[in-house]
């Protein structure tokens, strides 16, 4: 296991540097170390490690959420209340049609298929878009008009909206029946995350405030451990509620972020934020080499050009929905592009679903492992890339914002 965590940090970051250096972003370094280290190519990394492959990933996930929610603005999301809500439903909706609609002529599946492999495609990927929100936020870049708070609030919403559509059409196509009742989780489970992790938050800057108060002052890192802990309870009652109540564990961490910040010392939160800054530095390397250790390349072989013309007609029916999410608002023509630019990654959603329904034994599994493991070697490189090619000339830099 050392061996395997050694090579991940030490290659992983050494990828990561050469594609700096040639102005690629160093996401696609790292996402090709865990692929040439994964199991299919080189098979260097041990069995133990890929055995808590997820659980790694989600950690991982869990210190840049909490850095997200560190560093919004609660007044910053109210500005961009509906168009973020918006984000979070509308352009999946466009690319689960595209995927019903064009999928049974170019890839020769039935309709419930298509709308299975759909579901599958359609996820945002946080663990690719939401670190660069975070690095634009900190760096006042579209700040002004909240255009990351907008994109990053959308796409942690975005993974809850698709995983309910992805059960839906699972059951569908596994024989069984559209359970409509699933959709009312949607809404349930986003202003339960958000109550959840806004208590959690306020208890926490109540507690830390005590502690101060009684003369046993707190130290910033060891806050950071007490926080990390309650951010792993949070992501956990996801999955011991699920049976009763339909919760968020993404937005419950962010949430709860948000609310330690509103309710602490602006330094203290500044502190916090570049203590799990630190953080993300290691654990951004260990979450996308996994990622790219979850790729089974040999399926991308199998996909074919037909599966490729259909992740591009997706992507772009996608794009209609995002820029009616933007009807309405002050967003320019080169904001609103890039709003489509970094809708556009799929990486952790699809490494995680993707395998599902070939696992549970249906017709098109395999069809739709191939083009989800096409759709993260083709749109994760292509969403980092844009990203961080267009952000500087796109958003406009508010220095004294």
């Amino acid at each position: 296991m050392l061996t395997s965590l050694a090579l991940i940090f030490l290659v992983g970051l050494a990828m990561a540097s050469i594609c700096q250096k040639v102005r690629l972003p160093r996401i696609i370094g790292m996402l090709l170390t865990g692929i040439v280290l994964g199991p299919y190519v080189l098979d260097l990394l041990d069995p133990s490690i890929l055995g808590i492959s997820g659980e790694l990933r989600r950690m991982a996930l869990i210190i840049i959420l909490i850095k997200a929610g560190l560093s919004l603005d609660i007044a910053d999301l109210k500005r961009v209340g509906r168009p973020a809500l918006m984000m979070s439903c509308v352009p999946a909706s466009f690319e689960v049609f595209a995927y019903w609609l064009l999928a049974p002529m170019i890839l020769g599946i039935n309709r419930q298929e298509a709308a299975l492999l759909g579901s599958v495609m359609s996820a945002v990927s946080p663990a690719v878009v939401v670190p660069r929100m975070v690095y634009l936020i900190e760096n006042k870049y579209g700040t002004k008009k909240s255009i990351p708070q907008m994109i990053l609030a959308g796409a942690s919403l975005d993974d809850v909206f698709v995983i309910v559509l992805f059960s839906t059409f699972l059951g569908i196509a596994a024989g069984g029946t559209a359970d409509l009742t699933a959709f009312l989780n949607i809404p349930i489970s986003i202003v339960l995350g958000i109550l959840l992790g806004g208590v959690t938050g306020a208890a926490l800057a109540a507690f830390f405030e005590w502690r101060h108060k009684c003369g046993s002052y707190i130290r910033n890192s060891m806050k950071v451990i007490i926080m990390l802990g309650v951010a792993f309870i949070l992501m956990a009652a996801e999955g011991w509620l699920e049976d009763y109540v339909a919760v968020s564990g993404l937005l419950a961490v962010t949430s709860m972020a948000c609310a330690l910040k509103m309710r602490s010392i602006k330094e203290v939160a500044s502190r916090l934020s570049q203590k799990f800054g630190k953080l993300w530095l290691a654990a951004e390397v260990t979450l996308f080499v996994l990622v790219g250790a979850a790729v089974d390349i040999r399926y991308t072989l199998e996909a074919g050009p037909g599966a490729l013309i259909m992740i591009f007609c997706g992507l772009c029916i996608r794009s209609v929905g995002v820029w009616l999410c933007m009807i309405g608002t002050d967003l320019n023509i080169k904001e609103r592009i890039f709003c489509i630019i970094a809708y556009l990654p799929k990486a952790t959603v699809q490494a995680a679903i993707g395998s599902v329904p070939l696992t549970m034994g249906l017709p098109c599994g395999n069809l739709v492992l191939s083009v989800a493991v096409l759709g993260i070697l083709t749109t994760a490189p292509l969403g980092a890339f844009g990203m961080e090619m267009t952000h500087r000339s796109f958003l406009e830099h508010n220095a004294d914002v």
